[in-house]
């Protein structure tokens, strides 16, 4: 099947602060702050959303195409991809411009202070859903705010069948983007926090989304994820993880498998488990696409916690 899959390329540059955050903050000078911390260890890793979706697709056995905008810095990553499975052709690289970083420090409780450079993302709206059209199935996974709208409106105009994955945005994007992304959409997936930013901004409600959308899906971390259509709701267990070494990239391999479970034309709840089963294995790993599995491996994990596949 012929997937895209569009959302931010990105940067993550991931740092350790040995300390507590909240022990250089001083009560008395919060109207004006100005602190620096010597962090002990800095990694940099390939991320984004759409790069983390795609590499678990490729895993699976599909070869998705990547549409979004990278900077000049994205040489590298490309060869990787392309290296991966993945179709990168319909990248597009912003000439002067790097591509989107985040930058985070974190400290021993897990505190964390971020910044986000946008970069070449906020050139996403200059691609289109028709330069594929033999898409099949798309996601619109977190990117600039105009172009995700952009595209959710080109996939209903030529009846491309699409997942709304607002994520992250949710927070950015105002009631009226955020609702006319859910028009029309085959599904819509978010976390359990996410769909109460939704709910807050667009006054919508389960049933509401599922009067514009054919389903919904919440994931609500360790404990699963709840599949609503018009027939009812289905709970997908989480898989128990072996460790537990990095969340990072989590439900985007979630959202890989699931693609992978409706390429093959099964049912959403099994779809979500096949979900589930990818999104355990990037839990086990550093970053979201560190790991690696066969087809015939990731089914043996599959059928022992879900039964025959």
């Amino acid at each position: 099947m012929s997937i895209v899959v569009t959302g931010s390329i990105a940067y993550d540059y991931l740092m350790s602060f040995p300390g507590r955050f909240t022990e250089h903050f001083l009560p008395e000078h919060m109207k004006r702050v100005s602190l620096s911390f010597l962090v002990d260890t800095m990694d940099k890793r390939r991320g984004g959303c759409a790069p983390n979706i795609a590499y678990t697709l490729a895993l699976l056995g599909e070869r998705p195409r990547l549409m979004a905008t990278a900077g000049q810095d994205f040489g590298e990553y490309r060869q990787w991809l392309d290296a991966a499975g993945v179709d990168t052709s319909l990248v597009k690289v912003v000439d002067g411009k790097f591509t989107a970083s985040f930058f985070c420090s974190t400290d021993e409780e897990s505190n964390q202070i971020a910044s986000f450079y946008t970069g070449a993302m906020s050139h996403a709206a200059e691609l289109s859903f028709r330069a594929a059209p033999e898409c099949r199935l798309a996601i619109i996974s977190p990117n600039d705010p105009q172009a995700m709208v952009q595209y959710a409106a080109e996939c209903r105009t030529l009846r491309v069948p699409f997942i709304w994955d607002p994520g992250q945005q949710c927070a950015r994007m105002s009631g009226e983007e955020l609702a006319d992304g859910l028009e029309g959409a085959a599904i819509v997936i978010c976390n359990d926090y996410e769909f109460e930013l939704i709910r807050q901004k667009t006054g919508l409600g389960e049933a509401d989304v599922l009067g514009v959308a054919g389903a919904l899906i919440v994931t609500r971390g360790e404990h699963g994820s709840e599949v609503t259509t018009s027939e009812g709701t289905v709970h997908v267990e989480a898989v128990p993880p072996q460790r537990i070494v990095d969340p990072t990239g989590v439900g985007d391999a979630f959202r890989g498998g699931l693609m992978k479970g409706l390429a093959q034309g099964r049912t959403l709840a099994q779809s979500a488990q096949i979900g589930s089963v990818a999104a355990t294995w990037a839990l086990e790993h550093l970053g979201g696409q560190s790991h690696a599995y066969t087809w015939p491996e990731f089914v043996g994990r599959y059928e022992r916690h879900f039964g025959r596949l």
